[in-house]
């Protein structure tokens, strides 16, 4: 039975009674201290490694606390939420607030508190604004006689006054961001608690040392090795390992460009497992261009940090999709960066970085006082977006307590070139391994591949036909979701052997696909191929006879030779860079420059000269110079200017919107029926897909949860995954009808 609130409460938020089981209403007073004592404690937990003011970014973020729902005392507003949890409140509620922050003349806190609904502000609307700066101007008029009602009936109820001078607005995204961030991780958890069910989630314990240990015994337990060959392979990683782990830890920015199977996902664990050990961090961030490379990774981790007792899934946590939701029905399922370990992606981690959304911004105060570790960066993201993350990782490395270890295989160092960094400024960033035993290892490494061209495009059944023949087992990757699975459909239909891998399927049916693979590998089979998307071209230990990429990127290109012959047990093998001219393959216009920057490496013999490493980074300066130099600088100056939405559109990993859509009928069921999913298992049941896509599919929400969508159409979790509900509409579209 629901206890009654006294008729002259004020309430935050309506009961809802026919909720299973009912749900109460939270009185204004109970939300408010929740969310004070929560941003506050989100706050000061952040400000322990700033290097800035401590005492005002803490009296900021309580101010806006105190006062972010402050329009919701109007006597309309109040009538509403008394009434039904379904009617809409009238708009613009944080006005009150904004109003009463503006007259204190606290102008950051009335930033946090004009965003924590609708984002972050752009500079040119808000001065177009004029005296009404941050102000709801549907509501300011309303908001201005009624003040100082809110205001006496809140110093009623909230006796706390926040003590500070006033605070003028100041002009660091990063920091701001993570203000913001403070406040609504409080905001939501909150509310999310209240009417979702959300438990409060306790940081597990760190235990840096302890985990160190562990992971120093899980590495002396490896295997050494059956030939001599791999015993040298072997030692060289257990070299790597110890340089690593006891590499000098003075240094905030370090880089790691060790070859392919050199074991960085060890000895750089090691290194900042280290330091987290010596500064007290709170997290340690593995970030991963592609979802279905995550699982390995979480494997190794789960294997060799986790201590005895302790669940695997609360210390290493992987994030496989961007699951941020603003709608209060959705807020229990976001995922937060709580777990001492996180292996996430590179489209969460860096749109995280420049969002201006307040549900994605909700985890961002979990990023001072911990360390990064940056796997495949040649493929992290488009190289226009490094010139701001690189300051972004700047400003909270200089003022945030970060540590970053920038690695991979064929390691671009933009940070040397004058397009990313500024023709006047100097960077070092370190090398985390020695000169020499980086030679040591490169030395070992199988012969690199050099990639070849076929100059004609194909046809689908003219690509098919130069797949057979080729040697097998053979890896073909193409660039969108739509052409991996229409090639690998029309495979299957001309009667060859043939595995799928793209985003099309859920993580949980990717991984099996992912161990199908290697068990082909491991026995030798030959005459059968693998088609996916790039999800597969960093990061997996595969090793095929032959290789196919359809034109992207010189990065890609190379990396895709590291699928091929990784171990060199062939004497002949060779990648095959292809283009496609067929309708029913659909172009990335994403690619145009780097095809344009790739196309001048074969004609320039650049592969035969230049290493791998020195031929990323000169792809990445060309395609900043021949094309993606105003969207860079555009970039760079949206943020400097404070345009905070079209600094989130620039900064898009992926420049498309996307959804999560759960595929698994048992987990729609139970959301429907209001029982408890926890957002690991939605997430492992889920694809994105984008929003046009969502549209043109007529895809309907999961009853009662507004941003999330459901997937009811044919899904073959063994192959083709959702595509093989879409297949039949694109050929239906080709013949002149569509269903």
């Amino acid at each position: 039975m629901i206890s009654a609130i006294p008729q002259d409460e004020p309430l935050a938020h309506s009961a809802r009674p026919k909720a299973k089981p009912p749900i109460k209403a939270q009185t204004y007073r109970e939300h408010v201290e929740n969310v004070w004592h929560g941003a506050m404690a989100n706050a000061q937990r952040a400000v322990a490694f700033y290097a800035g003011e401590k005492e005002g970014f803490v009296r900021t973020v309580e101010s806006a606390a105190l006062y972010h729902d402050l329009g919701k005392l109007d006597t309309e507003r109040q009538k509403v939420l008394k009434r039904s949890a379904t009617e809409s409140l009238p708009p613009f509620h944080e006005d009150g607030g904004c109003a009463a922050l503006i007259k204190a003349g606290w102008l950051e806190s009335t930033v946090l508190v004009a965003g924590h609904h609708a984002g972050l502000f752009s500079n040119e609307t808000e001065r177009g604004k004029q005296s009404l700066i941050f102000r709801c101007l549907e509501t300011a008029s309303r908001t201005d006689a009624s003040l100082g009602e809110y205001l006496q009936a809140h110093s009623a109820i909230v006796s706390s006054v926040p003590s500070i001078a006033k605070m003028p607005i100041h002009s660091c995204g990063f920091t701001r961001r993570l203000a913001l961030s403070c406040l609504v991780d409080a905001d939501h958890g909150d509310t999310a608690r209240h009417y979702g069910g959300e438990l409060p989630v306790d940081t597990p314990p760190q235990m840096w040392k302890e985990r160190l240990a562990s992971l120093d015994q899980y590495v002396v337990n490896l295997p050494r090795g059956d030939s001599e060959r791999e015993r040298q392979r072997n030692d060289l990683r257990r070299q790597m390992y110890d340089a690593c782990r006891d590499a000098e830890t003075a240094s905030a920015l370090r880089c790691c460009d060790a070859p392919v199977g050199s074991g960085k996902t060890t000895a750089i664990m090691a290194h900042l497992l280290k330091i987290a050990e010596l500064r007290n961090l709170r997290h340690v961030f593995m970030v991963l261009p592609y979802t279905n490379i995550i699982k390995q990774a979480v494997e190794v981790y789960r294997k060799a940090l986790v201590l005895p007792g302790e669940n695997p899934e609360e210390i290493v946590a992987e994030h496989h999709h961007q699951a941020d939701f603003e709608d209060i029905s959705c807020r229990q399922m976001a995922t937060l960066w709580k777990a001492p370990v996180v292996v996430t992606t590179a489209v969460q981690f860096f749109e995280t970085l420049g969002s201006n959304i307040p549900a994605r911004l909700r985890k961002l105060h979990e990023l001072p006082g911990s360390a990064l570790f940056i796997d495949e960066v040649h493929a992290a993201m488009p190289s226009h977006l490094w010139p701001q993350v690189w300051r972004w990782l700047n400003t909270w490395v200089q003022n945030w307590g970060g540590h970053v270890v920038l690695a991979s295989g064929s390691l671009p160092r933009f940070w040397e070139l004058p397009e990313f960094v500024g023709a006047h400024v100097t960077v070092v960033v370190p090398d985390l391994v020695p000169h020499a035993l980086r030679n040591e290892l490169k030395a070992v490494e199988s012969q690199r591949i050099r990639p070849n061209r076929k100059y004609e495009p194909y046809s689908c059944e003219g690509l098919i036909a130069e797949i057979i023949t080729a040697p097998g087992p053979r890896l073909v990757i193409m660039n969108t979701v739509q052409s991996t699975a229409v090639l690998a459909n029309s495979m299957v239909k001309a009667g060859h052997q043939v595995m799928h891998l793209s985003t099309a399927l859920a993580p949980i049916h990717r991984d099996r696909i992912v161990d199908r693979v290697k068990e082909r590998l491991k026995y030798g089979a030959k005459d059968w191929t693998l088609v996916a998307t790039s999800c597969v071209e960093a990061g997996m230990d595969f090793s095929f006879r032959t290789g196919f990429r359809e034109s992207c990127s010189t990065a890609s290109l190379i990396q895709v030779g590291g699928r091929v012959n990784r171990h060199g047990r062939y004497s002949e093998a060779h990648v095959w860079d292809f283009r496609m001219q067929d309708a029913l393959f659909n172009k990335n216009p994403g690619f145009d420059v780097s095809r344009r920057v790739l196309d001048h490496f074969f004609d320039a013999s650049t592969f035969d000269v230049l290493s791998s490493g020195d031929l990323a980074k000169e792809a990445m300066r060309r395609e900043i110079t021949e094309g993606d130099r105003l969207r860079a600088k555009e970039l760079v100056a949206k943020e400097s200017e404070m345009e905070y939405p079209d600094v989130a559109k620039l900064c898009r990993v992926i420049d498309s919107d996307c959804r999560l859509v759960v595929i698994d009928l048992e987990v729609i069921s139970r959301l429907e029926k209001g029982e408890r999913v926890q957002s690991v298992e939605m997430l492992r049941k889920s694809v994105q897909m984008w929003t046009t896509k969502i549209r043109e599919l007529a895809l309907v929400n999961v009853d009662g949860y507004a941003e999330i969508y459901k997937w009811t159409a044919p899904y073959d979790p063994d192959f083709l995954g959702y595509m093989a509900g879409v297949i039949p509409l694109i050929y239906a579209g080709q013949d002149g009808f569509y269903v």
